[in-house]
């Protein structure tokens, strides 16, 4: 079945945090940008306004069907199927995203914090674990990435929660926070946030704070100097991000940062993360058993 139409236009140079950037390694960033064309895919399948269910649940179809190697049809599958191929990797994370996805399709409220972490273990979880796989990383390292992605998964839903309810009915915010504090989805069709849901946004954001924390660990875990810096840029923007949605309405401010404010942001980061692997290093040195 063709893709044709689904397409949203949008690239790994659009996303809210980087993707393959330029300090990854070149040996690598091709296959996580086929991973990304896939993943891409599959979102825009997921979010298309025009699409039926079953129309896009066909199309998702089409695209594991496709990475598994049992059909041809699914165009942006192809690049990852012969990059894992290649690399002797798994389709697991893959298939995995695409239960999110399908997830997307077919739910459109989350319970409460559980709910959605469990949503998050198969939208954002494996998008990390792919990326540590292909660098060859211990999965040692999943604990704390499983914590980085899904606070990176909720950030991005807490900037979007208008659009999402108004463009697709899709409410990302649970139903006993807003409960909890309240109110209803329906707020999140108001130009300007209620004090009530600008409380569940805060309550949400301080939540995401907590899972930064237990993501902390993972830039030092990871061997790859190079993604080690990414990560630590990564870390650097969400927690800004995270930051501005307790203190700005994501309904009527703006929650994004400029590029010129992601440009600081990165550099900053990248010294910070260059500064502690070098005192990590000397400090090392400095308990190595003395020779006789």
């Amino acid at each position: 079945m063709a893709m044709t139409g689904a397409a949203s236009g949008k690239t790994h140079r659009d996303e809210n945090f980087p993707v393959a950037s330029l300090l990854i390694q070149e040996r690598v960033r091709p296959t996580i940008l086929a991973f990304y064309r896939f993943a891409r895919a599959a979102d825009d399948v997921a979010d298309h306004p025009r699409l039926s269910v079953d129309e896009k649940l066909a199309l998702l179809h089409c695209l594991e069907e496709t990475l598994l190697g049992k059909q041809d049809g699914a165009v942006d599958a192809l690049p990852l199927r012969a990059a894992l191929a290649n690399r002797g990797l798994s389709a697991r994370h893959g298939q995995d995203l695409l239960k999110a996805f399908r997830q997307d399709v077919t739910k459109r409220r989350y319970r409460d914090w559980d709910d959605l972490i469990d949503y998050c273990a198969s939208s954002a979880m494996p998008v990390g674990r792919f990326v540590l796989d292909v660098h060859g990383e211990s999965r040692a390292t999943w604990q704390a990435n499983d914590a980085l992605c899904a606070a990176l998964q909720i950030i991005n839903h807490l900037q979007d929660c208008a659009i999402d309810y108004r463009n697709l009915d899709r409410v990302y915010i649970p139903l006993d926070v807003l409960e909890r504090n309240g109110t209803t989805v329906q707020a999140l069709a108001a130009r300007r946030a209620t004090p009530a849901l600008r409380q569940c946004i805060r309550e949400l954001a301080q939540r995401t704070s907590t899972l930064l924390d237990d993501a902390e660990p993972l830039a030092a875990l990871v061997s790859d100097l190079r993604l080690s810096l990414e990560i630590t840029v990564i870390q650097r923007l969400a927690r800004t991000l995270t930051g501005m949605l307790v203190r700005r309405d994501p309904l009527s401010e703006r929650v994004h940062l400029s590029k010129a404010g992601v440009a600081v942001t990165g550099a900053t980061a990248i010294m910070r993360g260059v500064g502690r692997r070098i005192v990590r290093r000397l400090g090392t040195a400095g308990h190595r058993p003395q020779d006789a």
